[in-house]
């Protein structure tokens, strides 16, 4: 590990951010540091906000916590709407009240964009033009969501890169923005302002070597079926959740939905997110390579040494 950057001098209050692909073992590595160093857990996953879907966002149960606090676990209802306004002013207000008693924020997840909109600010731009997103959608519903992405791809490759081929909603609001504006929307990123900019976060990375990666995702796909990710989803339909809200669309669930819905057998629809998972992977670590300061830890989070590493770098900075 290299020189780590700080972002305010070494008065500031300080805040450790763990990151990296799914499987990387981030919430074991989150909680040994939290027990060693006096901290409370921060999720950063825009799944795992969202109450009962637990097995397929691989939330850590709380009899397996250890006394820990999290926050930002279950915090809406499946049918609610949750943006990443929601998630800066939230994750901000956690912060606070975990500094207020005097512990350690530590920031642990894998969705980027919370990430980055958390310490590099939030874009707010221009509202809503009803008129422009009825001809996108009209677009993706003509010729497919894979042309909008084609066609953000080529104004702004970066946000292409990080938002999925069927996420309608967020591949029309990119190119909105570009329309409305002129400037992609990741140009507009540059130019805000970190809600954190007196915070010192230390951010680390988990990288993992690509085979060990992948044996971790098949691992970690077949425990999610063993533990009954199929009753989770059956028990969210027969409580009244629609098939449609927000975290069904996300990987695990939405393809175990199609399954439910007899799209495909099951042993095909676990090879099928163990592809998704792999490629999902593989885009996590795209963008956080392009995190500044970020030190990359090559072990698994479980592993000892993974811990002692960051406690080690951080003897003097806290």
């Amino acid at each position: 590990m290299g020189e780590r950057g700080m972002n305010a001098d070494s008065l500031s209050p300080a805040l450790i951010a763990v990151l990296g692909p799914t499987a990387t073992g981030k919430s074991a590595l989150g909680l040994s540091l939290a027990e060693q160093l006096g901290g409370e857990i921060i999720s950063c996953d825009s799944t795992a906000v969202y109450r009962g879907f637990d097995i397929g966002t691989d939330k850590v149960p709380v009899a397996r916590r250890r006394g820990v606090p999290h926050h930002l676990i279950d915090v809406v209802g499946p049918c609610e709407q949750y943006s990443a306004a929601l998630y800066v002013r939230d994750a901000m207000a956690a912060i606070q009240r975990v500094r207020a008693k005097d512990h350690l924020p530590i920031l642990v997840g894998g969705t980027g964009l919370y990430y980055r909109v958390l310490t590099r600010g939030l874009f707010r731009g221009p509202g809503r033009d009803e008129r422009v997103r009825e001809r996108l959608t009209m677009i993706a519903q003509l010729r497919g969501p894979e042309r909008l992405h084609r066609w953000l791809t080529r104004i702004d490759p970066e946000s292409a890169q990080r938002i999925q081929l069927r996420d309608q909603k967020r591949l029309i609001r990119a190119i909105e923005v570009f329309l409305l504006t002129h400037r992609p929307l990741t140009d507009h990123f540059a130019d805000t302002t970190s809600p954190l900019a007196g915070y010192r976060v230390m951010a680390f990375g988990l990288r993992l070597a690509t085979e060990e990666l992948a044996r971790r995702i098949v691992r970690r796909v077949d425990r999610q079926f063993e533990e009954g990710l199929i009753g989770e989803i059956r028990g969210l339909l027969s409580s009244g959740v629609p098939q449609d809200v927000n975290p069904f669309t996300g990987l695990v669930y939405r393809q175990t939905l199609e399954h439910l819905n007899g799209l495909r057998g099951e042993s095909a629809t676990r090879e099928l997110i163990v592809r998704e998972n792999r490629r999902y992977a593989r885009r996590q670590l795209t963008w956080f390579r392009k995190e500044p300061n970020l030190q990359w830890i090559d072990l698994p989070g479980e592993h000892p040494e993974a811990a002692s590493l960051i406690v080690r770098s951080l003897a003097g900075h806290l």
